[in-house]
């Protein structure tokens, strides 16, 4: 799931990206409005945490933009260090998807924002399987041949990329982009140091090919079901 957090309070935009990314999201960062703003459109994230009071472009003209676009589909869970009701109330009717009172617990902003992903329109169907391997976004479980196959978070977020390609190649900027973050350097061999542990994990007969010089690619058709 890719997250952007706005938050002006330096210190508090890094601490809920770092606790985000160790949970496993893909976490951008942006200070101030203005910046906030033009990330939202240039890249497409599931979930937008927003500061209400942020400089350069208040939280609240960003939110109604976002509500008011028919292109940008992420969910917006707005921040306040006001608690009145009437300010949540306000914050709702300007498209915010949730609403969170500073200060709040990390483990809440984590579950709503996980809650929220979730009710994403962009999210992959509840389980996806091709040949004897099945993965399921909701549980985080993958299995093949009926044994759970133990992945890392990075390792689960490129199988779940490439499965919901459907046969399509998955380059490795897609990859990072969906699956690591705006911070990762564009020249890194994480994407194929990655993929080869992954392969390894996944077993054999082999199921994920590359692509030379386009990316990677499930070939097998992936059948789509219902979650448990």
């Amino acid at each position: 799931m890719r997250v952007l957090v706005v938050e002006d309070e330096r210190n508090m935009c890094d601490a809920i990206a770092r606790g985000l990314r160790r949970k496993g999201f893909a976490v951008d960062t942006a200070y101030d409005g203005l910046s906030g703003h033009e990330m939202a459109y240039v890249t497409d994230y599931d979930v937008v945490v927003l500061d209400r009071d942020l400089p350069g472009m208040h939280g609240d003209e960003i939110c109604a933009a976002l509500a008011a676009s028919e292109d940008n589909l992420a969910r917006v869970l707005m921040l306040t260090a006001s608690a009145a009701v009437a300010d949540r109330v306000e914050g709702l009717e300007l498209g915010a998807d949730d609403y969170l009172p500073k200060p709040f617990a990390f483990e809440e902003l984590v579950a709503r924002v996980q809650a929220l992903g979730r009710r994403s329109p962009r999210k992959v169907p509840p389980v996806l399987t091709v040949g004897n391997l099945t993965l399921d976004p909701t549980r985080r479980v993958v299995t093949r041949a009926g044994a759970t196959v133990d992945l890392t978070n990075k390792e689960f977020g490129v199988l779940r990329e490439l499965l919901a390609a459907r046969g399509g190649v998955v380059s490795s900027e897609e990859l990072l982009e969906k699956v690591w973050d705006a911070n990762t350097d564009p020249f890194t061999t994480t994407v194929r140091v990655t993929m080869m542990t992954l392969r390894k994990k996944v077993g054999d007969p082999p199921l994920i090919e590359t692509v030379v010089g386009a990316g990677y690619r499930v070939p097998e058709p992936v059948v789509e079901t219902p979650g448990a």
